[in-house]
C-alpha cells in the first residue's frame, strides 16, 4: 500500500524527536501515575518506551509534582511534556526542570504577564508548546457565537491561544483540537490543516475503554492520517497507558505509515475449525510481544483455522501455521514448511521456527 501523501507543516524539535515537516507521526501517550511519585513514574514512562511511545505527557497539577520532574526528567528514555494548567509558575518549574515541551493553554494561565513569562522560558529553553483545545474548554463567548463547541468554536479557540504566543514571537507551537466525538475531531482537523500550517497532535478525548476507544480512535484518527493530516498522536484510552501505544501502532500500520514489530493476520474461526484457534493467536501475540527483538522485525505472521486452504490464503505470510484435527503445517510464503501431529507440538514447533525468523542470527 502506499503511503498517504502527508501535509505538510513547519518542523519543530522536541528534544531529540523531530516534529512535522514530513518527520514520521510520533506516537504519544500520558502516565497516569502519581507524578509527585518519580520512581512509580519512572517505571511507567520505561514501560511506555518499551512498548515503542516516543513521546511522554506528565500532569504537573501543584508545586510537589513540578519537583518530582527534577528526578524523572534526568532520567527519562523519551522527551516529556508537562500538562500545565492555569499555575503558569507549574509552567517555568517543569522547564527548569529539563522538560522540553508543556501543554497548556494560554487563554487559561493568568492573563499578559503570566504568557510573556511562559513563552520567554520555553523559548530560552528551546521548548516546544502545545496549544490544546478541547470541546470542554471552549471559551464560553465563543460557544455562544458559534452555538456549542463546534469544529469552528475549536478551531477559533485554539488559532486565538496561538495568536498569543505569537505575538510573543513565539512560533514553535503544535496544536490538538480533541472531541469526544469523532466525527467533530474529524472536521476540527480538516478545518485547521486549512487554515495553518502549525503541527498537528491528534487525539479523540475520552474515547473511552480499550474496545470502545480503540475504535473511535482508528476511526477518527485512521482516518485524518490516511488523508494526511497529523504530525503526532495519542489513542486516548480507560487502561494501562501501554495499551494505547499498541493501539496507535497498528493504526499507523494500517494507513501505511509506519509499523513496529510483526503484522499478525489470523482467521476468524468458523464451524469448520478444529483447534484452539483463538488461544493458539493469542499465544503467539503474547510471544511476540514479549520477545526482546520483535519490535525492530517486520515479518507477517499468520494463524490459520483450515489446514487445506490456510497455506493459500495466507500466501503472502513469511511465516505461518494452519491447523487441522490433531495435526497441523507450518508455512512460509504459502509453501508447507513441515507437518506436525498435536495442538501442543504444533504450537511449539510454529514458536521455534518463529524465533529462528525474528533473530536469524541467533
Amino acid at each position: 500500500m502506499n503511503a498517504p501523501h502527508r501535509k505538510r507543516t513547519r518542523q519543530l524539535r522536541l528534544g531529540d524527536v523531530r516534529i512535522g515537516g514530513g518527520a514520521p507521526v510520533v506516537v504519544q501517550s500520558m502516565t497516569n501515575t502519581d507524578t509527585r511519585d518519580a520512581e512509580a513514574t519512572l517505571e511507567q514512562i520505561r514501560r511506555l518506551h518499551a512498548a515503542g511511545c516516543e513521546v511522554v505527557r506528565l500532569a504537573v497539577p501543584d508545586e510537589a509534582a513540578a519537583a518530582a520532574l527534577k528526578v524523572i526528567a534526568p532520567a527519562s528514555p523519551v522527551p516529556l511534556i508537562a500538562d500545565i494548567h492555569f499555575d503558569w509558575r507549574l509552567a517555568v518549574a517543569a522547564l527548569d526542570a529539563g522538560l522540553k515541551g508543556l501543554r497548556i493553554n494560554p487563554g487559561n494561565i493568568g492573563g499578559a504577564v503570566p504568557v510573556d513569562n511562559v513563552a520567554a522560558a520555553a523559548k530560552a529553553n528551546g521548548a516546544v508548546i502545545r496549544v490544546g483545545v478541547n470541546s470542554g474548554s471552549v471559551e464560553k463567548e465563543l460557544l455562544e457565537r458559534f452555538g456549542g463547541p463546534t469544529p469552528e468554536a475549536l478551531v477559533e479557540s485554539a488559532l486565538r491561544h496561538v495568536r498569543m504566543l505569537e505575538e510573543r514571537g513565539f512560533y514553535d507551537t503544535k496544536i490538538s483540537l480533541k472531541s469526544s466525538s469523532v466525527a467533530h475531531t474529524i472536521a476540527s482537523y480538516r478545518l485547521m490543516a486549512e487554515r495553518a500550517d502549525y503541527p498537528l497532535h491528534l487525539g479523540v478525548t475520552e474515547a473511552g475503554t480499550p474496545m470502545r476507544g480503540a475504535v473511535k480512535s482508528s476511526v477518527g484518527l485512521g482516518l485524518l492520517l490516511f488523508e494526511g493530516i497529523g504530525d503526532t498522536m495519542r489513542v486516548s484510552l480507560t487502561a494501562d497507558p501501554v495499551k494505547e501505544v499498541g493501539v496507535a501502532w497498528e493504526i499507523l500500520r494500517a494507513v501505511g505509515l509506519r509499523s513496529r514489530g510483526p503484522e499478525i493476520v489470523s482467521c476468524p474461526t468458523c464451524g469448520r475449525t478444529e483447534i484452539d484457534l483463538i488461544g493458539m493467536a493469542e499465544k503467539v501475540e503474547a510471544h511476540i510481544q514479549s520477545h526482546p527483538a520483535a519490535a525492530n522485525s517486520r515479518i507477517k505472521v499468520a494463524v490459520m483455522g483450515c489446514v487445506v486452504n490456510g497455506p493459500g490464503e495466507a500466501r503472502e505470510a513469511d511465516i505461518g501455521l494452519a491447523g487441522g484435527r490433531g495435526k497441523g503445517v507450518i508455512f512460509r510464503k504459502g509453501q508447507v514448511l513441515r507437518s506436525v501431529n498435536g495442538e501442543d507440538a504444533l504450537l511449539a514447533a510454529f514458536l521455534e521456527e518463529l524465533d529462528k525468523l525474528i533473530t536469524p542470527n541467533s
